[in-house]
């Protein structure tokens, strides 16, 4: 026997590369340790050598030690699998609640110790920190393995969850990276042969005083049944050894707690309600996926399980007893779930009893009165997807064809397209070597790497180009809209997981042969395609997979790429609906999606219609042949203005580069765009009109002086008065427009006059709102200012209102021009009436104003607005106050006011006397008036009224007796009201 150490130094071999083991094995230079290393590996992962029989009895002890060594998983990427959500591991779990990213800290900081392996048995001490306060915590871990997988796992936390602990991670990564370290022995049953009668009894005693308390009964036990010659365990051959591992003919596979995925999909369906659970199972599904992908078996078993315990979902018989629908976060999940079978039965590395097994189960599944269908219905009395044939997205005349495939392959629940092109692409993904595995080494994601792999038995062909064939098939097919939300999203989700596919697979010359020919059979393909000369009227639109194959093709063949994507920038369902040169409901939104009950994603489609047009938009810079060509299949194909609108910013920011010069053309098309989409929404009123009338002023100074006067000369068909008025002939003449230009004097006195014009014309059109606006313009230009003169004094005459007459008014007093101030003043003043009681009419200020204008300008121009004030006024306070402000000062004499009179006018005396009749009789109807239905709670009010009245009453030589006559008339008229009247006599006597 050799000592320990000696046999744990010849037990330890270093790692050697399979690799050098070879090559130096080729030179003839390979070292027999190597090459027995070599031969030890491979035995580990298959048993598959002869020499190995009967696992180690006739096998040399070397040759044992090194099965033993290489049995272990040398590869962390399992360890990882097995400890995370995701590998890599998703962003949002880089942090220590990730067992893998805990259990490497762990060994990182020395935590792991007393490691020992027996056999195929692994185990150790985790020595954790605890938290403030609390002693450390020591943690025993058993790990059973075999070939180069964990098959059991044991640690004192009692982890309950579906993945490794940080316990079983830190032991795992200690063997794996300081496998020199670790004490190796072999399976304790070889041991146990090596020894003698008397070594073997001082062995059990031993071991059983040491645990006498846990072992004693069952070593106990155990001697009485080998001492009873008949008993069943002298039957048996040989005697269990936990730390031998599995036969041969035994399953080997990675652990799995079964019971616990089990348990946590029950409680997960339970609270299916909530984001957090549909998460936690989308992350299980991803588990499976990446299991699958590292032709792990358990992703099977794993989906299996799922399965189980998603057809015992309480919910689903309530649903089909009230035939229902599943909810959209259930339906999801079921969809999901069905994908991974497809990706389950049709991968190529399982066996056909494998499979033969999974098709019985789904089999078994499928007739389960509760497994929902395909769809996630119970009702069969949903509206038929068979289209209506008309006669002969007469269907030649609209351009329509009837659909020959009413099921669309992309956003099938099964997903059949996005599961086989998944499954080709696995078989080209390039080993990843050095991808990361550790959560703190950086969330950047590498872009996934393919290669060709050659398909056997067809020469040529490969397993990338047909996942592209596919995809592109799947994505080209003339299909029919399905019915409901649910099912249209998910076909705009399937067509973006798919385009997201394509796009990581870098294009080789092969590949875009590839593509140039399914680009021209999708062209040809007649109604069996959606690139076909017809569609049927509610195909699904062609944009986001066109837009993929444009920008693919542009730099090899432009020509097939232009032609592919203008063809696919149909909408049928709006082509039919719409006719061109008929008008659109609800022009700056999407169509009314009341018009299209079905189409619950129209908005959407409409907007990946835009994306489309404004790819090829940029694209066709510099190129005015295709540039025209895409503004045609713009102008025919997109009915939505607010996307006409985007459309136009995003030409004119591509137009107008900080760096170059701008691309005449292109700027061309932007304005064309901003113009029809004015013609489109002129009689519709919106707070997006403002903005886009602003734009298409300054795209139009971007072209230059010639496009701004022509929208200012065309403005009829595209622009209300008040945004002519107000936007387009102010921001076209504002200094900062002019210093754009660069214009010379007579250009910029020709823009000024078209500016001119334009505002006058509005103002003819609509003198309420563009009267003012047009005189300002007009201010510099004396004929101009007088033509606009007149229109307000035209206006006036036709129905222009007060406000705007006294508006324009006050401006022309602002000017210098208080005669024609005082002209519109007294127009205004005809056509205002204030009743008695409307002491806070809007109009008050403006007469108040129009007064002291006239009392400013002179007597005569105050004697001609008195009978206007006492026409148009019947509120007696604002008598009063008007006839106290005229009797404050002298009113001016001559045009300007330059000079006052002598003193100030009495009331008493022309032409205030007039006025102050007018109030005092105003004060008396009104005060019968409110006396008619007065209450007690505004006898005060009327008290003060009273009061006011008395101070205008005896502005009169004989006021006061006036007023005493009045008092007393209505003590006689209301002498029922006798609290009233006890008032009137306390106040007045």
């Amino acid at each position: 026997m050799e000592p320990p150490a000696a046999k744990r130094s010849r037990g330890c071999p270093a790692e050697p590369d399979e690799r050098d083991a070879g090559a130096g094995a080729a030179r003839g230079q390979g070292r027999p340790e190597a090459l027995l290393d070599l031969s030890a590996k491979r035995v580990a992962e298959s048993w598959a050598f002869e020499q190995v029989e009967e696992r180690f009895s006739r096998v040399p002890e070397p040759v044992q030690k090194r099965i033993v060594f290489w049995s272990f998983p040398r590869s962390e990427r399992e360890i990882c699998m097995y400890s995370s959500l995701g590998y890599p591991p998703p962003e949002g779990e880089h942090d220590a609640r990730v067992p893998f990213t805990r259990g490497l800290h762990l060994l990182q900081s020395g935590a792991v110790d007393r490691v020992l392996q027996v056999g195929f048995h692994l185990s150790g001490n985790i020595r954790e920190p605890g938290g403030p306060g609390e002693p450390e915590r020591l943690y025993h871990v058993s790990i059973s393995f075999d070939r180069c997988k964990i098959t059991s796992v044991s640690c004192g936390c009692d982890n309950r969850d579906l993945f490794y602990c940080a316990h079983v991670v830190a032991l795992s990564l200690y063997r794996i990276r300081h496998a020199r370290q670790v004490e190796l022995r072999l399976p304790i049953s070889e041991t146990l042969s090596q020894m003698n009668r008397d070594q073997l009894q001082k062995f059990v005693q031993y071991l059983i005083s040491a645990h006498h308390t846990e072992v004693l009964p069952t070593a106990q036990r155990l001697a009485d049944e080998i001492l009873l010659l008949g008993s069943e365990i002298n039957l048996v051959h040989g005697a269990p050894d936990p730390t031998a591992g599995a036969g041969i003919e035994d399953a080997n596979c990675w652990h799995l707690d079964e019971e616990q995925i089990q348990e946590q999909v029950k409680q997960l369906l339970s609270n299916g309600g909530y984001y957090g659970a549909s998460q936690q199972l989308r992350s299980m599904f991803s588990k499976v996926r990446e299991m699958l992908r590292m032709r792990d078996s358990n992703g099977a078993r794993m989906l299996i399980l799922m399965t189980e315990q998603f057809l015992q979902d309480p919910r689903l018989a309530l649903w089909r007893q009230q035939g229902a629908g599943m909810t959209d976060k259930c339906r999801q999940l079921w969809d999901e779930l069905g994908a991974l079978w497809v990706c389950v039965v049709l991968s190529p590395h399982c066996k056909p009893e494998e499979r033969a097994g999974w098709l019985q189960l789904l089999s078994r599944w499928d007739k389960l009165d509760v497994c929902p269908l395909e769809e996630g219905n119970y009702s069969f009395d949903g509206p038929s997807l068979q289209p209506t044939v008309a006669p002969i997205p007469e269907l030649l005349q609209k351009g329509s064809t009837c659909i020959t495939n009413s099921e669309g392959w992309v956003g099938h629940p099964l997903d059949p397209i996005g599961c086989l092109c998944r499954a080709l692409l696995e078989a080209c993904r390039l080993e990843e070597e050095t991808l990361s595995l550790y959560p703190d080494s950086g969330p950047e994601k590498r872009k996934v790497a393919y290669q060709h792999v050659p398909v056997p038995g067809s020469p040529g062909e490969s397993y990338l180009v047909l996942a592209l064939e596919v995809a592109l098939l799947g994505l080209g097919q003339q299909r029919a809209l399905p019915e409901g939300l649910y099912a249209q999203d998910k076909v705009v989700r399937n067509e973006e997981q798919l385009l997201a596919l394509l796009e990581e697979v870098e294009l080789d010359e092969r590949l875009v042969q590839v593509l140039r020919k399914q680009a021209g059979l999708l062209l040809e393909g007649g109604p069996f395609s959606g690139f076909g000369e017809v569609l049927f009227r509610e195909s699904v639109p062609m944009h986001t997979c066109a837009r993929y194959l444009f920008t693919a093709l542009l730099p090899h063949d432009p020509d097939l790429a232009y032609r592919l994507a203008l063809r696919a920038m149909r909408l049928p369902v709006l082509e039919t609906a719409f006719p061109a040169g008929e008008p659109h409901p609800s022009p700056l939104d999407s169509i009314m999606s009341n018009r299209f009950p079905r189409w619950f994603i129209l908005g959407h489609l409409e907007t990946r219609q835009c994306e489309l047009a404004s790819t090829m938009l940029t694209a066709a810079k510099g190129d005015p042949k295709w540039l025209h060509a895409v503004l045609g299949s713009i102008q025919q194909n997109i009915h939505s203005p607010a996307l006409l609108f985007k459309l136009a910013q995003d030409a004119c920011k591509t137009a107008t580069p900080v760096s170059a010069p701008p691309d005449t053309t292109l700027l061309g098309i932007a304005l064309e765009l901003g113009l029809q989409v004015m013609r489109m929404t002129l009689n519709v009123m919106t707070w997006r009109r403002r903005e886009m009338v602003r734009w298409l002023v300054s795209c139009a100074t971007e072209i230059g002086p010639q496009a701004l006067m022509n929208i200012m000369q065309n403005w009829y068909s595209l622009f209300t008065p008040v945004e002519a008025a107000t936007i387009v002939a102010v921001t076209g003449t504002t200094h900062a427009t002019l210093l754009r230009l660069q214009l010379d004097t007579p250009r910029r006195e020709e823009l000024w006059a078209c500016a001119r014009t334009l505002a006058l014309q509005c103002a003819m059109k609509d003198p309420q709102n563009c009267a003012l606006p047009a005189l300002t313009l007009c201010e510099k230009n004396h004929s101009a200012f007088e033509a606009a003169y007149q229109i307000v004094l035209d206006a006036a005459a036709g129905g222009l209102g007060h406000a705007h007459l006294f508006t324009v008014a006050r401006y022309m007093e602002h000017r210098g021009l208080p005669l024609r101030a005082y002209k519109l003043a007294t127009l205004a003043l005809a056509q205002l009436s204030i009743a008695f009681n409307q002491d806070s009419h809007p109009a008050v200020n403006d007469v108040l104003w129009a007064c002291s204008l006239s009392h400013s300008l002179g007597r005569h121009e105050l004697s001609a607005i008195v009978p206007l004030i006492i026409r148009s006024i019947h509120c007696a306070p604002m008598l009063s106050d008007i006839l106290r402000r005229w009797t404050l000062s002298a009113p001016g004499l001559g045009p300007l006011g330059a000079r006052r009179a002598a003193k100030p006018l009495g009331a008493d005396r022309a032409p205030l006397c007039q006025l102050l009749d007018a109030a005092v009789t105003a004060y008396i109807t009104t005060s019968h008036s409110r006396l008619t239905h007065i209450s007690p709670r505004h006898y005060g009010d009327f008290i003060e009224f009273l009061g006011k009245a008395r101070e205008t009453f005896l502005l009169a030589p004989d006021g006061h007796l006036q007023f005493a006559q009045f008092l007393e008339n209505l003590k006689q008229t209301y002498k029922g009201k006798k609290k009233l009247m006890l008032l009137v006599r306390e106040r007045f006597g």
